[in-house]
């Protein structure tokens, strides 16, 4: 997003803007409780899924900064090699829970 520049000389409404933690509703609310129980392991998006949370529901977390998804092997079946997404909370996502 590119700001004027009488907002840019403004420090505080960047910093404002920065520290923004966006309002969840009670599914957000629920998944982060969830990852936040998680620990620093977080759970996979097979675990979120069969606790009734959707794949929208939880790309738009990480869109809004609240969770993060990463890729990790789990483990080989033969020649093939089975991956994961490991959804974790951020700090943003426990201060929404605030």
């Amino acid at each position: 997003m590119l700001l004027p520049k009488s907002q840019l000389s403004r420090g505080g409404y960047i910093a404002d803007m920065l520290n923004r933690v966006p309002e969840v509703n009670a599914d957000q609310r629920r998944a982060l409780e969830l990852l936040s129980d998680a620990g620093l392991n977080g759970c996979t998006g097979a675990t979120l899924l069969s606790h009734g949370f959707s794949i929208e529901m939880l790309a738009d977390l990480i869109r809004d900064g609240l969770a993060t998804a990463h890729r990790e092997p789990l483990m080989s079946a033969g020649q093939r090699q089975i991956d994961v997404a490991r959804v974790r909370i951020t700090d943003a996502g426990r201060r929404a829970l605030g």
